[in-house]
């Protein structure tokens, strides 16, 4: 009996430790510049890792102090977890399925468009007040400024792999043929422009190409790449909780036939 719930306590504390890569891939997506602005997944994630820290907590104390009513929680409220991480991972996985960027000419960055991504996250950077809210937490981020610094010359920036949202919102798109002064300055084009993006892009360090269509699919290109690393510390993570659970119920299933066959011995003798 004695040796079942120390096992139990053991595969708990177990459970403690899967919380710490759940909460810190929440900490590491609120660092990245568009996940702050866009606040969407790492609330979900810091909940969930700070929740399965709990329940864990709560079933290495039951296990250890032998409380059976917090086993009996912990067995329960990890099975549902469990579920709601599953969910989270099928989510993510869903809305990231689609969604890449397009080569270029003579470029080694990628343009990005928004019709290739899901239409769940579209809705997110669509319309003007979320826009607009996301736009101004962007524009005041070194995002962009920071390329100045670091390619001083068309050919080094022409040859440079910049991220999605420096590609979207911080230039404008090759296709509308401006001439490169630096990574946030270009010369406008004499022919007439079709693309409306085109016709949105601004040197003023404050604009650029925030309230491009651009800017939004690289955003969105931006939050797939984060997202979907996410995803595989989460698929981990569901994985070896599984595992624990299994062997948690296990050994409780084994503590109450102990304890069953302790109290019949005792009646018998």
């Amino acid at each position: 009996m004695a040796l079942n719930h120390t096992v139990i306590a053991g595969i708990n504390f177990l459970a403690v430790l899967l919380s710490v890569p759940v909460i810190a891939i929440g900490i590491w997506l609120s660092t990245q510049t568009d996940n702050s602005c866009v606040q969407l997944l790492q609330w979900p994630v810091l909940v969930i890792g700070i929740v399965i820290l709990v329940v864990a907590i709560a079933g290495f104390v039951g296990a250890f102090w032998r409380m059976p009513q917090l086993l009996l929680f912990y067995l329960v409220a990890m099975f549902v977890l469990i579920l709601v991480v599953a969910g989270l991972v099928i989510f993510i996985y869903a809305v990231t399925v689609s969604g890449s960027g397009h080569p270029a000419t003579n470029r080694a960055y990628l343009e990005y468009r928004l019709e290739d991504y899901s239409g769940w996250l579209r809705r997110r950077v669509e319309g003007s007040h979320k826009w607009n809210r996301i736009k101004r937490c962007l524009s005041s981020t070194s995002v962009c400024a920071q390329m100045n610094q670091t390619y001083t010359s068309a050919q080094d920036f022409f040859n440079a792999r910049i991220s999605p949202l420096q590609s979207g919102c911080c230039k404008p798109p090759t296709g509308c043929g401006y001439t490169f002064v630096s990574p946030t300055n270009w010369i406008s084009p004499i022919s007439v422009i079709t693309d409306v993006d085109c016709s949105l892009w601004s040197n003023d360090e404050t604009a650029l190409c925030y309230s491009c269509s651009s800017c939004k699919a690289g955003l969105l290109a931006n939050l797939r790449r984060e997202w979907r690393t996410a995803d595989l510390v989460l698929v981990v993570t569901l994985v070896a909780l599984i595992f624990v659970y299994t062997m948690g119920c296990y050994a409780y299933q084994n503590a109450k036939t102990d304890q069953l066959f302790s109290r019949y011995k005792q009646g018998y003798t």
